[in-house]
C-alpha cells in the first residue's frame, strides 16, 4: 500500500484528556502492587505520574518502580492496563474538544489519518473502539504493538511500511516533535495538554485547539512539497 499524505496523531494528550484517567490508573496499580507485596514504595504524586505520559511502559516503570523485580514490573503492566480500560468505561475522560469532527472532516478531505502513540497495543485499541475512532484511522500504530524503544523508531515503521510520500507529526510531547523532525516531517505542537514550557521548541505550528489543525492545513501542505 502506498499512502501519498497522512496525519499521524500521538493519543494522550493530543486526541484524549489523558491526565483524567491516568492518574487514578496509577493510583489503582500501586495500591495493587502493595497489596500483592511487590512494591513497598510510595504512589508518586500527580506530577510526577503526568510527567511520564508519552514514554513508552518499558521508560515509564523505570521512572516510577526503580529496580522493582521483574515480577512486579509485569504485574504492573497488567493492572495498569487493566485499570485504564475499566475507567474507560466508567467515562472519567474524554476526547479533546471538536476531536472527533476535526477527525472527520481531515478524512473527508482525503488525509490517511494515523495512530503513533508509545502506548499499549490494547489500550489504543480500547480507546479508539470507546471513541469509535477506528472507522476513521488507515491503521493504529504503538510501541506495545511493535515493541518500538523510541517515537522515532516507531515514525520509521510506519512511514516505511505503508510507502508514505508525505507526511506530518501531531503530538503534544518533545518525542512527537523529535519524531517528526527526525523523519523529515512538518510537525504541529499541541498545547492544550499537559505540555510542559518550551516542551514544543521546535515544532512548525504550535496549536492551542484541535480545530485549529485545520486552519494549518494549506502551510502544511506548502512545507511538506518544499521538503519533498
Amino acid at each position: 500500500m502506498t499512502v501519498p499524505f497522512a496525519i499521524l496523531f500521538d493519543m494522550d494528550g493530543t486526541l484524549l484528556q489523558t491526565e483524567k484517567l491516568s492518574t487514578p490508573a496509577f493510583i489503582r496499580t500501586f495500591d495493587q502492587l502493595r497489596q500483592k507485596g511487590l512494591w513497598h514504595g510510595e504512589t508518586p504524586d500527580e506530577r510526577e505520574l503526568i510527567n511520564v505520559l508519552g514514554m513508552t511502559i518499558e521508560q515509564i516503570w523505570d521512572k516510577l518502580l526503580p529496580d522493582a523485580s521483574e515480577e512486579a514490573i509485569r504485574s504492573a503492566d497488567a493492572f495498569l492496563l487493566d485499570n485504564e480500560i475499566e475507567l474507560l468505561k466508567e467515562k472519567v475522560t474524554d476526547l479533546y474538544p471538536d476531536v472527533k469532527s476535526t477527525l472527520e472532516k481531515l478524512r473527508e478531505k482525503g488525509f490517511a489519518l494515523f495512530i503513533a502513540s508509545n502506548g499499549q497495543e490494547e489500550y489504543i485499541d480500547a480507546i479508539c473502539q470507546e471513541y469509535e475512532l477506528k472507522p476513521l484511522m488507515t491503521d493504529l500504530y504503538s510501541a506495545g504493538r511493535f515493541r518500538t524503544h523510541s517515537k522515532n523508531d516507531l515514525v520509521a515503521k510506519l512511514l516505511s511500511d505503508y510507502k508514505i510520500g508525505q507526511a506530518i507529526m501531531v503530538g503534544d510531547r518533545h518525542s512527537d516533535v523529535e519524531a517528526g523532525k527526525t523523519n523529515g516531517l512538518f510537525t504541529i505542537g499541541c498545547d492544550f495538554g499537559f505540555a510542559k514550557p518550551g516542551e514544543l521548541d521546535g515544532a512548525d505550528v504550535i496549536i492551542t485547539s484541535f480545530s485549529q489543525l485545520l486552519n494549518h492545513l494549506p502551510a502544511i501542505d506548502t512545507n511538506t512539497q518544499k521538503q519533498a
